[in-house]
């Protein structure tokens, strides 16, 4: 059975067919729930290892068919050093999962990952001027440079961000003055003596607190969040709309970019990511619904109407179809960690642009193109309307998006060599080896591959993570978190 998201509704002077394409459709679900003590709770992870022929660590998860749509994971995203990653759901749930220490008994233990903390970021809330239920689902999550002892998070959903404060707790304070041990409030009058508090040791707690809450200041659904290079901006994007936030600031932003007409009518494409760049605070990207990028420069104004840079593609007329303006939507954009490529994900291919060449991309990458005889099928079901996230590897040299039936696909950039994985728990046998799969478009199938037809499309690989420095990818397919570790000798 299929869950439709719901439908965006806008006042009618607002009301558009661009704003109300649906996000997906999801089926299953899972609890990954987890305990606030370090260490506590079922951690919902699978540990694979080797890139190419891996094997599995550790099992999974609960039984998925206690699972609810809340437990759908919404997104995945490692911290700057890797040793933490974070999933949200559309429960508004985010937890945090820590990599084990290395040990010298068990060295192979090092990949694995286990809940750290749980918290609940968003509850579901509703706008009573425009009658519209806000979701409590977590669009994005994205982690500040650690800068002491606490870790710092941004999520959002459609309509908050908010900045949370992760810390650990081992001591409490005894010996108070003015309140009684168990917390009452003591007669000042029975004060006859005065007491030093003191720190007493206790069981290691691991504490999130909302430290800042960024709201009113988007009238469409946010897509996603970025944090600026200076560590002291970060920036939010809806459909028309991209703010540029202090950190520091919570009641105020500046709108940096806005492509709403004075006419809803006249609306032709939305904004579905925006992204800055890696080490210039002052440069940023944004594509949009029609395939196209825009790079924009906050030094040139103040409102970044007018971009910089402009990438598109033009389309082969002889391609020309009714799905042609659909699936050339994009609906993610990432730069290279040196700086110097974009990466954008469309609904059947990636593609890797070059900062000086706007007029078509560096690379392009086929993830799916034997669903192109299926678009209208595609079409009736939405999941044409899927959005698929791509992430780099930390070296920029591969590059990993998902695909329907829970495959994920990986392109190395250097021997243009491609390789097809699923994400399932039947190959999640403890020490199994995960095999390349293959689909199989017409014609005799052979033994190892599936045929198109076959295919699962509730099954879906949305999103995914990958390491800073490490081949170490984190793999979310509906409730289930599947964590690939490069193999261990």
């Amino acid at each position: 059975m299929l869950f439709p998201l719901p439908a965006v509704y806008l006042p009618p002077s607002e009301h558009h067919p661009l704003l109300q394409l649906p996000h997906g459709r999801y089926m299953d679900g899972g609890d990954v729930g987890g305990a606030s003590a370090k260490g506590g709770g079922g951690a919902s992870v699978c540990v694979y290892e080797d890139i190419d022929t891996r094997k599995i660590n550790s099992s999974f998860l609960r039984d998925h068919n206690y699972a609810t749509e809340a437990d759908i994971i919404s997104t995945v995203e490692f911290n700057a050093t890797g040793e933490l990653l974070a999933t949200g759901d559309k429960g508004g749930r985010v937890v945090v999962f820590q990599r084990e220490q290395e040990s010298k008994n068990q060295p192979h233990r090092r990949g694995e990952y286990n809940v750290y903390s749980t918290f609940q970021s968003h509850e579901p809330e509703f706008d009573y001027l425009k009658s519209l239920e806000i979701e409590e689902k977590i669009n994005k999550i994205r982690w500040l440079p650690q800068q002491n002892a606490a870790y710092f998070l941004l999520s959002t959903n459609d309509k908050t961000v908010k900045l949370w404060k992760i810390s650990e707790r081992d001591k409490r304070p005894e010996g108070y003055n003015l309140k009684d041990d168990d917390g009452r409030i003591r007669d000042p009058a029975t004060i006859t003596t005065l007491r030093v508090p003191v720190l007493r040791p206790m069981d290691l707690m691991v504490e999130a607190t909302a430290r800042r809450v960024y709201s009113n200041a988007h009238t469409y659904h946010i897509n996603s969040i970025s944090v600026n290079s200076d560590y002291e901006t970060f920036m939010s994007t809806d459909d028309l709309r991209i703010n540029l936030w202090n950190l520091e600031i919570t009641n105020k932003s500046f709108n940096i970019v806005d492509i709403k007409p004075a006419n809803m009518e006249e609306l032709t494409e939305v904004i579905t990511a925006a992204e800055f760049h890696p080490n210039q605070c002052n440069t940023f990207v944004y594509s949009s619904s029609k395939g196209s990028i825009r790079l924009c420069d906050m030094r040139a104004s103040a409102l970044c109407d007018n971009h910089s840079k402009f990438f598109e593609e033009p389309e082969d007329p002889s391609n020309r179809s009714f799905f042609s303006e659909i699936i050339s939507s994009i609906s993610d954009v990432k730069f290279s960690h040196n700086g110097r490529y974009l990466m954008t994900r469309d609904y059947l291919t990636v593609k890797v642009w070059d900062l000086n060449m706007e007029s078509k991309p560096l690379e392009t990458y086929q993830v799916h193109d034997y669903l192109r005889s299926k678009l209208c099928s595609l079409y009736e079901n939405d999941c044409i309307f899927d959005k698929f996230e791509c992430v780099w590897n930390g070296s920029d040299s591969v590059i990993m998006t998902g695909s329907y039936n829970n495959f994920f696909r990986m392109f190395d950039r250097n021997t243009k060599r491609d390789v097809t994985l699923e994400a399932s728990r039947e190959n999640s046998k403890p020490r199994a080896i995960l095999k390349p799969r293959k689909v199989c478009v017409g014609g005799k199938r052979r033994k190892d591959e599936i045929s198109v037809d076959s295919l699962d499309f509730s099954k879906k690989i949305l999103h995914t993570a990958w390491h800073p420095s490490e081949n170490i990818i984190a793999v979310a397919a509906t409730n289930n978190l599947y964590i690939f570790q490069d193999k261990v000798n």
